[in-house]
């Protein structure tokens, strides 16, 4: 797709392509093992209780000696496509 050693400059070939010329030199940056253990134990409190969020899985965890922030276990639960199962409101 983008060759840098092309003769034709980077930015002119994403603008045939129609890309973002930052997107080019994007270099996505990997999970830390911290960020894995923590996944997996938001993973098995998820598992046996699904109904739980964010604020609620923090104060498991803290229980459990692992000092960490909300937003973070937010961040990482997001990546994980989990979400708290809750009962809907009734429609009529």
């Amino acid at each position: 797709m983008i060759n840098k050693e092309h003769p034709l400059p980077i930015t002119k070939q994403c603008n045939i392509l129609n890309l973002c010329r930052s997107g080019i030199y994007y270099k996505p940056i990997p999970l830390s093992d911290k960020d894995k253990e923590l996944m997996r134990m938001i993973d098995e409190i998820h598992l046996e209780e699904p109904h739980l969020g964010a604020r609620s899985i923090k104060s498991i965890l803290i229980r459990k000696g692992c000092k960490v922030g909300r937003i973070h276990i937010r961040t990482l639960m997001r990546k994980m496509g989990i979400k708290a199962i809750y009962k809907k409101p009734p429609s009529s």
